[in-house]
């Protein structure tokens, strides 16, 4: 509803645009609804595109001789035409026919029109300037706005607008720049043998660096794996780990045995501690964190073993079967109707138990009385 609201208004818009401009094909013509229009301008015919033909030929005149070579009514030779003069005003595709021939929807038709009655020249002397002065004068116009002084000194202003903390690291790396620049054209301008010789004295030192970095890598033992240790009977941790944690407790304590004598010893009579070689400490805490190890296993089993058998419970609960009477049904719901049956048997049993006790009791007075 609001588009075919939008649509109509857009008709009476354009329709009356043509009728200020002196379209010739609505001059006779007295539309007083927007339908009306709106079925003038979206719908086949050869007066819309009479319509649409003069104004092509207002926007541009050198277009009348065009259609004037046309011999009688051509509509399939208007509408190339037509379609050739609006792709080149970028309002549609090369190949939009449909647009031109009034088959589209109105909407997209109402807009080309929109847009056509819209550069439609207003006066006289505007109509009578061909397309190609109109660009001439346009690009004149473009180029005393460029080569204007007033711009070039907006572009490049004499006073720097700039804070002076700005300005200051914009001279630096301009100073910086400049000072690249120089040593690039230096070592550029250097003799190729200069060259030479500089990047062999280059890859001397690294050579050099190379080969002291090896040496002291081979120092180092601790980072290098023991291939004795490789075998089945290898313990989880890797010995080159192992070295490594073993020196820096030594050098710990070797530390702290300096620091102890030096300063400490005046003040306690006890002898400074010594790095041992058998391993009882080690020992034990390997022991203890096994056993913890198997302990937090064993727990994790038991989890496990218990949400399994949560999950089988839940299965069996959950899982429908047939029972004894061809019911399919699961076990509480089993359970629930045994329990119900047992109440009602239990009803019927003490019922009948309560008859069987009043026709004894009245047996027995009946006895009595004979």
């Amino acid at each position: 509803m609001a588009g075919s609201l939008k649509e109509r208004e857009l008709s009476v818009k354009i329709y009356n645009k043509l009728q200020a401009l002196g379209c010739p094909s609505v001059e006779g013509l007295f539309l007083r609804e927007a339908d009306g229009m709106k079925e003038l301008l979206c719908t086949p015919s050869m007066h819309r595109l009479d319509i649409l033909q003069w104004i092509c030929t207002s926007i541009c005149p050198p277009m009348k001789k065009h259609f004037s070579g046309l011999k009688g009514p051509q509509p399939d030779s208007q509408i190339k035409e037509l379609v050739q003069f609006c792709h080149e005003m970028l309002l549609c595709r090369q190949d939009d026919f449909d647009l031109i021939k009034g088959v589209s929807s109105p909407q997209r038709q109402l807009a080309l029109l929109e847009q056509l009655v819209d550069v439609i020249p207003r006066d006289e002397s505007e109509a009578g300037e061909p397309l190609s002065e109109q660009v001439c004068r346009n690009e004149a116009l473009l180029k005393e706005l460029f080569s204007s002084p007033h711009l070039q000194t907006m572009l490049h202003p004499t006073c720097n607008p700039w804070p002076v903390e700005i300005r200051e690291l914009l001279s630096r790396r301009e100073a910086a720049g400049q000072s690249s620049n120089t040593a690039s054209k230096k070592s550029r301008n250097l003799p190729s043998k200069q060259r030479e010789d500089s990047l062999k004295e280059v890859t001397e030192s690294l050579q050099k660096t190379n080969t002291a970095l090896e040496e002291i890598h081979k120092e180092c033992v601790f980072l290098h794996s023991d291939p004795q240790s490789s075998g089945s009977n290898s313990t989880p941790l890797s010995p080159p780990a192992l070295r490594l944690a073993i020196v820096d407790l030594s050098q710990l304590m070797t530390a702290f045995s300096q620091l102890y004598d030096s300063d400490f010893r005046e003040y306690c009579n006890r002898a400074a501690p010594q790095l041992r070689e058998s391993a009882e400490a080690f020992s034990t805490a390997h022991s203890l964190l096994a056993a913890c190890t198997k302990e937090l296993q064993a727990l994790n089993q038991l989890s496990l073993t218990s949400l399994a058998l949560t999950s089988t419970v839940e299965g069996q609960q959950q899982h429908r079967r047939f029972w004894s009477r061809g019911h399919m049904q699961s076990l509480p719901a089993k359970i629930e109707e045994l329990k119900r049956r047992y109440k009602d048997f239990l009803c019927i049993y003490q019922r009948s138990r309560e008859c069987m006790r009043e026709e004894s009791a009245g047996e027995k007075r009946d006895y009595r009385r004979e």
